[in-house]
C-alpha cells in the first residue's frame, strides 16, 4: 500500500455522466446474478470459464471477500456500475493489479450486461476510473487487454483515449482457451482525447 490513505477510509462512489461506480456490496447479490444469468451467453466469450457455482450466493459472498482482501492490500479496487437515470446494474469494472514504486499503474478489466451494451455507459465507466486513477490513485499508467475480435471493447478503449501498444500472444485463458490479446494502455501526461476514434 505504500502509506495511501486512500486505502484505509471508505471509498465514496463516483460519478459519471451516465454512470455511478461504487464498490460491491453483499446485498447487491440477487441484482448482480439476475444481470449476469441473463448474460451470460453475451458474457462467456470474453471472460474466463465460468465455474458451476458461479451465480450462487455462496460465490458471491467469496467474491465480496475477495474484493475486499484486495481492496486493503491496495492491489485491486472493484466497482459495480449503474445506469444514473433509473439506478439499475448494469455491469462491473475493475482496477487491478495496482503496482506503486517506480511502475505506478494499474490494469483495467469490465463487463457490462448484454441489455446495457451499446449505450455508451461502459465507455463514459473507463473515463470515470481513469480519471480516478490518475487524480485521486495518482498512477502513471492504465493498462488494459482485449481479445483482438471484440470489437466492441476496442471501441470503447479507443473512445477514452487509449491506445494500442501492441499483440500479447497467448496471453489470458478465456473461455477456456489461449487467447491472443491487443495491449491498450493510457498515460497520465496524455493529452485527453488525443488518439481517440469516434
Amino acid at each position: 500500500m505504500f502509506g495511501l490513505p486512500f486505502f484505509r477510509r471508505d471509498l465514496q462512489a463516483l460519478e459519471g455522466d451516465k454512470v455511478r461506480l461504487r464498490v460491491p456490496l453483499t446485498g447487491d447479490y440477487r441484482e448482480w446474478a439476475a444481470l449476469r444469468g441473463e448474460s451470460r451467453a453475451f458474457l462467456e466469450r470474453w471472460e474466463p470459464r465460468w465455474t458451476a457455482d458461479e451465480l450462487e450466493r455462496g460465490a458471491w459472498r467469496h467474491r465480496i471477500s475477495r474484493y475486499r482482501e484486495d481492496y486493503e492490500r491496495g492491489s485491486a479496487i472493484a466497482f459495480l456500475i449503474f445506469e444514473r437515470e433509473h439506478g439499475r446494474l448494469a455491469g462491473g469494472i475493475t482496477l487491478g493489479n495496482i503496482r506503486h514504486g517506480v511502475s505506478q499503474s494499474g490494469h483495467l478489466g469490465y463487463w457490462i450486461g448484454e441489455r446495457y451494451s451499446g449505450q455508451g455507459l461502459m465507455t463514459d465507466a473507463v473515463k470515470v476510473l481513469v480519471r480516478f486513477s490518475f487524480e485521486t490513485l495518482r498512477l502513471h499508467r492504465i493498462e488494459a487487454a482485449c481479445i483482438p475480435d471484440n470489437a466492441r471493447s476496442i471501441r470503447v478503449l479507443e473512445k477514452a483515449g487509449f491506445q494500442r501498444e501492441g499483440l500479447l500472444r497467448s496471453y489470458l485463458r478465456i473461455n477456456g482457451l489461449w487467447q491472443d490479446h491487443y495491449l491498450y494502455a493510457r498515460i497520465a501526461d496524455d493529452i485527453p482525447g488525443a488518439g481517440t476514434k469516434d
